[in-house]
């Protein structure tokens, strides 16, 4: 039978709002156990079995080896400098315009030309960075980076050192940018970096998928996203963009989580994953009768504690 991934991809500190139909569902859940890999757990659910998990800057680029052969996400992000160390902010993964987004890439073109890099906007304000020649190095999702200390997620692998260099370059590039600049008009933090990651071919196959997927990832939203919940007869991904307890979510849980729920009462689906930062908890048909379980605070379950 299927299974419907719900992941929490909301940003910043989230605020202390209950959300009462969730936490009974958590109540009763299993786990919760590790997800800080959650974008191959949930690919490999609405795969092909052997499937290989893909690049998350490929899935969301369409091919093209005529202009590039490697290509990257390029997130914009907030870090802040300490005595010793950089760390990013716990709210330092920004979302930017669509405008800003071009007005970046417009001058990172310029800036940086010659170079084998270049920077474009893809779906909505998402940045990649493409390069002329292919990388072997290995990097983490800027949420796992997000409120910690940089070292443990710097890039790693062969070519690590051209990644790190290109990243300081970066930085130094927006120092007082004319993006930067409006965003302090408007009271927006700025954005002193990008954060390089989840990189693969340019050309490479577009990624084969057995399920559907629906809300807002640049993997997710880029494979094969559905609009309403098409019922129970392959499973999904769902990505969250709100954190639970806002108006938003309300919505969100209504449109997603309540028919997914109503099909696995009915014995439809074989389980619903509750996914956030790094934690995941499992609910079935029978866990749905742990009535005696107490609700507790949503965020004290899949947030406090990682």
């Amino acid at each position: 039978m299927s299974i419907v991934y719900f992941r929490i991809t909301a940003r910043g500190a989230h605020p202390h709002i209950r959300a009462p139909s969730l936490e009974r569902l958590l109540a009763r859940a299993d786990g919760p156990t590790d997800d800080t890999d959650w974008r191959a757990r949930a690919y490999r659910l609405i795969a092909p079995e052997g499937a290989r998990v893909p690049a998350v800057a490929t899935a969301a680029l369409a091919p093209d080896a005529n202009r590039s052969a490697w290509v990257c996400m390029a997130t914009p992000v907030h870090l802040l400098a300490g005595m010793t160390s950089i760390r990013m902010a716990a709210d330092g993964l920004l979302d930017i315009e669509p405008s800003e987004a071009d007005a970046l890439a417009a001058d990172f073109n310029q800036v940086f030309a010659g170079g084998g890099v270049s920077l474009e906007r893809g779906r909505d304000a998402l940045l990649l960075c493409r390069f002329a020649q292919p990388l072997r190095v290995t990097t983490s999702a800027p949420e796992e980076a997000a409120g910690q200390d940089l070292w443990a997620h710097l890039p790693r692998g062969d070519d690590a050192a051209r990644l790190r260099g290109l990243t300081s370059e970066i930085e130094m590039w927006l120092f007082d940018h004319a993006v930067n600049r409006r965003r302090l008009e408007t009271q927006r933090p700025v954005i002193n970096a990008l954060w390089l990651w989840g990189g693969g071919a340019a050309d490479a196959a577009p990624p084969a998928v057995t399920g559907w997927t629906a809300g807002d990832d640049p993997l997710f939203g880029s494979l094969a996203p559905v609009s309403r919940y098409p019922g129970a007869s392959s499973s999904g991904v769902v990505a969250l963009p709100d954190w639970p307890g806002s108006a938003a979510w309300e919505e969100a849980e209504a449109r997603w989580l309540a028919p997914a729920l109503a099909d696995l009462r009915a014995g439809r689906l074989e389980s619903i994953e509750l996914s956030a930062r790094r934690r995941r908890m499992r609910l079935n048909a029978r866990a749905l009768w742990r009535f005696w379980r107490r609700a507790r605070p949503w965020w004290e379950i899949l947030i406090d504690g990682d």
